[in-house]
């Protein structure tokens, strides 16, 4: 099972130890792109501190994520796990799982990233601020600068088993599955039951937890009728529409009435 997760906006602060070295990243053929989008990132802010927040979309409060980001080279690199922070993040509680699951998540979750692509949760970065949803004036919108490797890479990381996205939208646009690998992807949506919208906390927290449990259990689904029925045994009340041809994605709703 392969878990693609999007990123967090807050970061946690960089590590003390050893510096970024971008060769030891897993996913080693998003190598010449993360570096195109590094050297740009980090030239302009170096360069012109009101020009990088304007691009980066930054307000006034959020200056000092433009030195951050000129001092990415050498800032100390820590476990992505650690680095990303936030509603899912601490749903899914990385730190306090027990070794087997963190085992299973070191295999399992892909973090997508505007800066890095995307990044196992065990590989060691620096603390950044760049959203997909940037567009650096070089390299243009990161979503597209992103899909032709990711189209090369991705569908290799997958393997032959079950794709769980759960991927915002910006971060969904660097990388679609396709053809038999689509056919064996879920998305979902989590719909607060009452009044089945979207609720922005209630569906961060619930994939978080929702991972979490997969982990924590050691489920195996190994494809998107399996993930059902696990995460229906897990306690979630799952509806499931499977697509209509082939090559298209499962989408799944997961209905929450409150989230703890």
């Amino acid at each position: 099972m392969l878990v693609l997760l999007p990123p967090s906006e807050g970061k946690a602060s960089s590590g003390r130890g050893a510096p970024l070295k971008p060769e030891s990243l897993s996913l080693p053929g998003l190598g010449k792109a993360r570096e195109a989008v590094l050297t740009e990132l980090v030239d302009l802010c170096a360069a012109d501190e009101d020009k990088a927040r304007d691009v980066l979309g930054l307000s006034e409060g959020l200056r000092g994520e433009v030195a951050k980001n000129a001092a990415l080279r050498t800032a100390g690199a820590r476990p992505a796990g650690e680095i990303y922070t936030g509603v899912l993040y601490d749903a899914l509680g990385l730190a306090s799982l027990d070794s087997a699951a963190k085992r299973r998540a070191a295999r399992s979750l892909l973090v997508f990233s505007g800066l890095w692509g995307a990044v196992r949760v065990t590989d060691r970065i620096p603390s950044y601020r760049c959203s997909m949803g940037v567009k650096l004036p070089g390299l243009g919108a990161l979503a597209g600068h992103w899909r032709a490797p990711m189209a090369e890479v991705l569908p290799e990381a997958a393997g032959t088993g079950l794709v769980l996205d759960l991927r915002s939208a910006a971060y969904a646009a660097a990388w679609k599955p396709k053809g038999e690998v689509a056919g064996r992807t879920a998305t979902v949506r989590v719909l607060h039951a009452p009044t089945r919208k979207v609720v922005s906390h209630f569906n961060k927290a619930t994939k978080g937890r929702i991972v979490r449990s997969l982990l924590t259990d050691g489920a195996a689904p190994k494809d998107p009728a399996e993930l059902v029925e696990a995460l229906r045994d897990l306690g979630y009340e799952v509806e499931a529409q499977a697509p209509a041809g082939a090559g298209k994605p499962w989408a799944l709703d997961v209905l929450v009435d409150e989230v703890h």
